[in-house]
């Protein structure tokens, strides 16, 4: 049966989380027609995130209610190209939403700009340290846009999440209690920092003996009612737990749903689609013009939406994965080292040090996704990598983000892993031991990409998108040589036992602990190694513009929210200011 077909808009946007919702409310108030297509669900906030309900830890945890329904669509996934990659039939290390909000409707908050050298990376450590310092298989590049050219746009998110924090460098002007590391920024954050907890204070103390300098974490999450440049209010964070993952009770967690959406639907050249699922961009005959999408609709039917203006905005597998059914750039082959999409995928490194108390007692369950307390000295390019065999660093923290029952109980190690001696150790130690954790970069190299699974299908019958990925010798040497500081910093503290655990080993699809997942669709200034240009367009296909985490040519040690916001921003300017009023490349 044919799609339906429906009256031409000028611009449909594919994905309404984070990214998503910004492009559509900036192109609608621009005046253009445009249409929104979400696979998920509409959430009610005020019925679905009302308490008690937003504290249902099975619901939200453990059966996945705001995530991607693997049944329908997921990814497969192998650690080298010499092996036959298996479906990810449970959600494990990354956490796709299925919903209006995207993974934005159950993200922590923590807002981290990334640093001046995170953009770039590749030339910066040529000037600095040489060739040889590279590994050879590396692909890493630098983004083809600058920290400088980003900071407005960085500030234009942070007072539309409305992001609490301190200033560590203002206009180039260090200043005492922030990130002394961070790039400039052209003013204070809208809202004050977070106050310290017991846990973070601990951390900040022992941080501060080894001379370093110890900050709030960024977070989006409220430290004061706070009405944002929208003129949609957000309520104060009560620290009530139940944030990573879940929707926030309060209101006082900065989501799509509730900085962007209320406004955005009074706009009446707006329409919003949920349960819309895009299958295809339909290309015209010489594959250089987009003309419309096709999706499936909540009772299984074809609709084709004509548009002027495609743009794709969703999760990092699902623009990556569009783009090879749409055959809107080159696939990328490992082997000849050709094509771009699908292109420098890569993950986050990671490293943790737990540590167990008898003579201090905490109180985890009450806290809030990005409360805590950070310190940059072994982030990016901030400290010497000579000789160290790797590039890029972390920045290490200690965070309460609300321990919530089920899922949090810390045992030291040795405690057997069930019976009375096992629940003996879970009643004690879970209001007496913390985390420090390392958060590092990761680099892209030739043999981690992303591609169409030559065997397994989605509901619809399309391929699914194949990771090929693992832990390079680089990210583990990393996270072992900041892990160890991290254990330093927690030594000091006085812990009565402590856990020490960097990357090793195989990359797993499901125990791995990131959910910042990045590349596929990467931007640069050269069509041979990017998919997309400094504005994110398409390089093949200039009226199709692909926004999100997709677009990272590598990752960086910070969470990437604020820089996938900042760059939402950033496209929806060079849409509006040049695009629209001379459609073609803009580079």
């Amino acid at each position: 049966m044919a799609a339906t077909k429906l009256k031409p808009v000028d611009a449909v946007v594919i994905g309404a989380g984070v990214v998503g919702t910004i492009l559509c409310k900036e192109l609608a108030q621009a005046g253009l027609r445009v249409v929104g297509l979400e696979r998920g669900r509409m959430l009610d906030p005020d019925h679905e995130f009302a308490m008690p309900y937003a504290h249902d830890e099975l619901k939200y945890n453990y059966r996945s209610d705001l995530l991607q329904n693997l049944s329908r669509e997921t990814i497969t996934f192998r650690n080298a190209v010499n092996e036959t990659a298996l479906p990810m039939r449970e959600i494990g290390s990354f956490k796709p939403g299925e919903c209006v909000g995207g993974a934005g409707a159950h993200w922590s908050g923590i807002t981290l700009r990334f640093l001046p050298w995170d953009f770039e990376p590749r030339s910066r450590t040529l000037a600095r340290y040489g060739k040889d310092h590279i590994a050879e298989d590396c692909t890493s590049q630098d983004w083809g846009i600058t920290y400088d050219e980003l900071e407005p746009y960085y500030d234009q998110f942070e007072y539309l999440y409305g992001v609490g924090g301190k200033a560590g460098n203002l206009n180039g002007e260090i200043r005492p209690g922030g990130n002394p590391f961070e790039g400039p920024r052209s003013r204070e954050y809208p809202n004050r920092p977070t106050d310290p907890t017991f846990e973070s204070s601990l951390f900040a103390r022992a941080a501060e003996s080894f001379g370093y300098k110890p900050f709030p974490r960024p977070t989006a999450t409220m430290t004061r009612a706070y009405i944002n440049p929208y003129r949609l209010m957000l309520g104060q964070c009560v620290r009530g737990g139940f944030c990573r993952g879940y929707g926030c009770a309060m209101g006082a967690k900065a989501t799509p749903l509730t900085t962007v959406l209320p406004a955005l639907l009074k706009h009446k050249n707006f329409e919003l689609r949920t349960l819309s699922n895009v299958i295809k961009v339909n290309l015209d005959s010489e594959k250089k013009r987009a003309v419309g999408v096709i999706y499936v609709d909540a009772r299984g039917r074809e609709v084709e939406q004509p548009a002027e203006l495609v743009i794709l905005t969703s999760y990092t597998f699902n623009n990556t994965r569009l783009m090879l059914l749409s055959g809107i750039g080159k696939p990328y082959d490992p082997v000849s080292q050709q094509g771009v999409i699908g292109r420098n995928y890569a993950d986050q490194t990671w490293g943790h040090v737990r540590l167990f108390f008898e003579d201090k007692v905490f109180n985890p369950f009450m806290g809030g996704g990005g409360i805590g307390t950070t310190i940059d000295e072994f982030n990016g390019d901030n400290f010497d990598h000579s000789g160290l065999g790797f590039i890029g660093g972390a920045h290490l923290f200690a965070n309460t983000p609300g321990a919530t029952p089920i899922r949090n109980h810390p045992v030291p190690s040795g405690t057997p892993r069930w019976g009375l001696d096992w629940k003996k150790a879970v009643a004690r130690y879970y209001n007496r031991s913390f985390l420090i954790t390392v958060s590092g970069a990761c680099q892209s190299y030739r043999t981690h990409y992303l591609d169409l699974d030559p065997t397994y299908r989605d509901a619809y019958g399309l391929p699914l998108v194949r990771m090929t990925f693992d832990w390079h010798e680089s990210e583990r040497k990393m996270s072992a040589f900041i892990t160890a500081k991290a254990a330093e910093i927690a030594r000091a503290i006085g812990p009565s036992k402590m856990t020490v655990s960097s990357t090793a080993g195989k990359f797993n699809v499901m125990t791995s602990m990131s959910s910042h997942n990045t590349g596929g669709a990467v931007m640069g200034v050269n069509p041979a190694t990017s998919a997309v240009n400094k504005y994110l367009q398409s390089w093949d296909v200039p009226n199709v513009f692909v926004i999100g985490g997709s677009a990272f040519p590598q990752n960086a040690g910070n969470n990437p929210t604020g820089t996938i916001g900042a760059l939402a921003c950033w496209a929806a300017d060079a849409i509006k200011d040049h695009y629209l009023k001379r459609p073609g490349a803009l580079v």
